[in-house]
């Protein structure tokens, strides 16, 4: 029977070529496995043999799994390709397996410290290759095992860490590229110095950081309990390591670092006999390691993200005003150690980078912070593990760098200041909590307080009156909100309101020269800030169909995004009979003003595309999966993709959005809301609207840039189909490449292009449940994978439009307004 020579082909194929070639789960010393011989575990659930991935022909030893042959685990001689298909994998009598070429030469080898009387290798049914004496069923004493030597997938049971007495590092590290498995610029790893963390890196440099482990996660990344899988930090004196165990062994689970650097854990599901994403990393601004210096936090619910920790200034105004927080903050006051510092307790952080810290397992907090205040060095300490009431500790020596802020989560971390400071931090912290008491109630506090000197007091009363007229003016102007029900008053809106006669200053008095366009919440104009800022103010206009509650909805939402590819809304201005909104100027407007222009779609190359494509598809991802709540726009359309000045896009017009609890799948409405041509069938019809609805649109989206044409009143010469039809037809005739824009670039891209139509038309089809979510699309716009085959497009109808067709291509369609529809149910 012909041998197995690629990866990627089909599980049945697979199948009935192991049934004549597959050997038992172990090897002896007197035989070997050559070239299209495989060895299956016990189990059933992984194989060891040769392959080819992808196009390649260069020849590895890998392990895979049965159920799906074309996802490999591990590589043997990953760096070490064979040239042709002579390869022979054997043990030796020393107990060393050992890879060899047609000429007898060593490709690749394990290694071992003794030698076994009677030695096997062995693939286990956790995907495991060991290593061991024949007759010792001791799982201590396996003399060598692929668990030890990772690759980019990490399965469950597999120790992430160190053997401290060996040296050994157990670490995972992505393949160079789809179809070359050799060791690749990202791994993620445990860090043993200091207390142990986990980090992810590209080259030598840190790019992101989990953090330490506290008993029940790490800081930075809040883990939790779920019904596939158990995990645990093992930090003893002769290994640390992480690893998780399946709950029920029947299930497959696995954790990938692919090539482009994005870690995902997949689960596979027998119903579609496919592996769909459980989780993916998604690094936002305050990922990135050290964003903000030392002595500061981000938190990526502010604007700006970066903040100097309390008792600290940034050491750099100048450079902090221009966004650049890299030079972190200084201390206000100066330590005085041997006349005594305090701690500054924070909540809610990621504890900072722990490599210069120190631990002790068997203190008490208590016991902790004395240590920490008689050593002059040291700068904050924190609980070891904070389960029950929290044990052991850790202290800081130096500067404090990554530290985050989280609304939910993270842990207490102490800081170490001056007593002067500590003291006026604590009395603005109290005025502030007092700020409904009256002046007498103020004056006896101030008074009773005997830590702090009369100038301080005089300090604070200061500061105190200044606050209160802040807050009042604040409140003035809060109280000049209509139509504020009691549950949208329970909603923490903490965003800035802008007064009407700054706004109207702004735009010259809304002046059509600053007008940018109109849609269905009404005109959008251009402003200028007194500090020279840019702005674009969306007014509500007396006979929109949409009113204050798509304005507080919008209001409510978009002010607790914080995504580079969602628009950013600097405030609100709800005064007299005016209602707007204030957003960040984007110069280049929207993107329909370049796409469906004759003109201005030639500025947009076949890059500039992808870039708007994955950027887009990178905010839904955020707004579907990795937002506090799981948002549906419910309009997305090329009007709503807003460009900067660099042509990167930002997803706007949040007034019909949707969030959804945590466990919300679904749900339904009377009142269908949306633009023709982009909603998806489930909604129009039957008012039904999910993550999936959102997909759709992203969909239509997808095949209107590709192509350069409008869905809704698309036009062609030889039929009357829309734009999805047509694509359609082209696909099942084997022309895609002629739906196309011709602008769209040369052969070179050709591939690129017919996988974006591939993937744009999986998300227009019927079925909710056959479209893919948005971390699927990512990935298969990333990797070279095969794809599913598309079914036939949702909507796939004629253009009510067909009958007076033209060549010409529209303009911005500022005028695309959103559609309500009422139905009675």
């Amino acid at each position: 029977m012909e041998t197995f020579t690629h990866l990627f082909v089909c599980s049945f194929f697979f199948s009935l070529l192991r049934t004549s070639i597959t050997q038992d789960s172990t090897i002896t010393a007197s035989q070997s496995i050559r070239d299209g011989g495989t060895l299956v575990s016990a189990g059933g659930s992984f194989q060891l043999g040769f392959f080819s991935p992808g196009n390649s022909k260069s020849r590895y030893v890998g392990i895979w799994y049965v159920i799906s042959p074309e996802i490999v685990v591990w590589v043997a001689n990953r760096n070490a390709p064979l040239n042709d298909r002579s390869g022979i994998l054997k043990v030796t009598g020393d107990g060393i397996l050992v890879l060899l070429n047609s000429t007898n030469g060593i490709v690749w080898s394990s290694n071992t410290s003794r030698r076994p009387e009677n030695p096997v290798a062995q693939l286990l049914d956790t995907g495991n290759l060991v290593v061991k004496d024949k007759d010792d069923d001791n799982k201590d004493n396996i003399l060598w095992q692929s668990f030890d030597y990772p690759c980019d997938t990490h399965l469950p049971e597999m120790k992430l860490g160190w053997d401290l007495v060996t040296g050994l590092d157990r670490f995972l590290s992505s393949w160079k590229s789809t179809e070359d498995p050799a060791q690749g610029e990202y791994s993620i790893r445990i860090d043993p110095r200091g207390l142990p963390q986990r980090v992810f890196m590209k080259g030598d440099s840190i790019k992101t950081r989990a953090g330490s482990w506290n008993g029940l996660g790490f800081t930075g990344r809040g883990l939790r309990p779920n019904p596939v899988y158990e995990y645990g930090f093992v930090l003893k004196e002769k290994e640390v390591y992480y690893e998780y165990k399946l709950l029920n062994k029947s299930v497959f689970s696995r954790y990938v670092l692919n090539p482009s650097g994005v870690a995902q854990r997949f689960n596979w599901v027998d119903r579609t006999h496919s592996w769909e994403p459980f989780f993916t990393s998604q690094a936002d601004a305050c990922e990135n390691y050290a964003v903000c210096g030392g002595y500061a936090t981000c938190n990526i619910n502010n604007s700006p993200v970066c903040a100097c920790l309390e008792g600290f200034l940034p050491k750099s105004p100048k450079q902090w005003d221009s966004v650049d927080w890299s030079g972190g903050c200084v201390r206000r006051t100066s330590l005085k150690c041997e006349d005594g510092d305090g701690f500054w307790k924070h909540k809610g952080v990621k504890l900072p980078d722990t490599s210069s810290s120190r631990f002790n397992k068997s203190m008490t907090l208590k016991e902790c912070e004395e240590m920490c205040l008689k050593n002059c060095s040291c700068t904050a300490y924190a609980s070891l593990d904070v389960r029950g009431e929290g044990s052991g500790c850790v202290m800081w020596f130096g500067s404090l760098v990554d530290t985050r802020q989280f609304s939910e989560g993270g842990q207490e971390l102490y800081i170490r200041i001056a007593i002067s400071e500590l003291g006026m931090i604590s009395l603005l912290c109290r005025l502030e909590k007092k700020r409904h008491s009256n002046k007498k109630k103020l004056v006896g506090i101030i008074v009773g307080s005997t830590l702090l000197v009369v100038g301080m007091i005089i300090v604070g009363l200061v500061l105190y009156i200044w606050k209160k007229k802040l807050r009042n003016q604040e409140m003035t102007k809060r109280n000049q909100m209509k139509d504020c029900d009691n549950e949208s008053a329970k909603e923490d809106m903490e965003l800035p309101v802008f007064d009407l006669a700054t706004i109207t200053n702004a735009t010259d008095n809304f002046s059509n020269s600053n007008k940018l366009g109109e849609g269905g919440f009404g005109p959008v104009y251009k402003g200028t800030l007194p500090e020279g800022r840019d702005i674009a103010v969306k007014k509500l206009s007396n006979n929109s169909r949409q009113g204050l509650n798509e304005l507080k909805n919008e209001v409510i939402l978009i002010a607790k995004l914080q995504h580079r590819n969602l628009v950013k809304i600097l405030g609100c201005c709800i005064q007299e009979n005016e209602n707007m909104l204030i957003y960040e100027y984007m110069p280049n407007k929207s993107l329909d003003c370049f796409i469906f222009d004759q003109a201005k779609s030639k500025l947009l190359d076949w890059h500039k595309r992808i870039n708007i494509i994955n950027g887009v598809a990178k905010g839904l991802l955020y707004l579907h999966e990795d937002s506090r709540l799981r948002i549906i726009h419910r309009d997305l359309k090329a009007s709503n993709i807003l460009l900067d000045n660099k042509m990167n896009p930002k997803i706007s017009d949040f007034g019909l959005a949707r969030s959804f609890g945590g466990d919300q799948i679904d749900s339904e409405t009377n009142r269908i809301i949306g633009t023709y041509g982009y909603m998806s069938p489930e909604y129009v019809m039957h008012g039904q609207y999910s993550v999936k609805s959102d997909v759709f649109s992203f969909g239509v989206l997808v095949l209107e840039i590709v192509s350069g044409k409008k869905n809704k009143g698309f036009c062609h010469p030889d039929h009357q189909l829309n734009l999805l039809g047509h694509a359609w037809e082209l696909w099942i005739e084997d022309k895609p490449i002629e739906f196309m824009d011709d602008l769209v670039g040369d052969l070179r891209t050709l591939s690129n292009v017919l996988r974006h139509i591939h993937v744009g038309l999986l998300c227009v089809q019927q079925r909710p449940e056959d479209r893919p979510n948005m971390s699927s699309v990512i990935q298969m716009f990333s990797s070279e994978s095969l794809l599913p085959k598309p079914k036939q497009p949702g909507f796939f109808t004629y253009s009510p439009k067909a009958d007076s067709c033209s060549t010409k291509h529209g303009t911005c369609s500022a005028n695309e307004m959103t559609t309500t529809i009422i139905e009675a149910r």
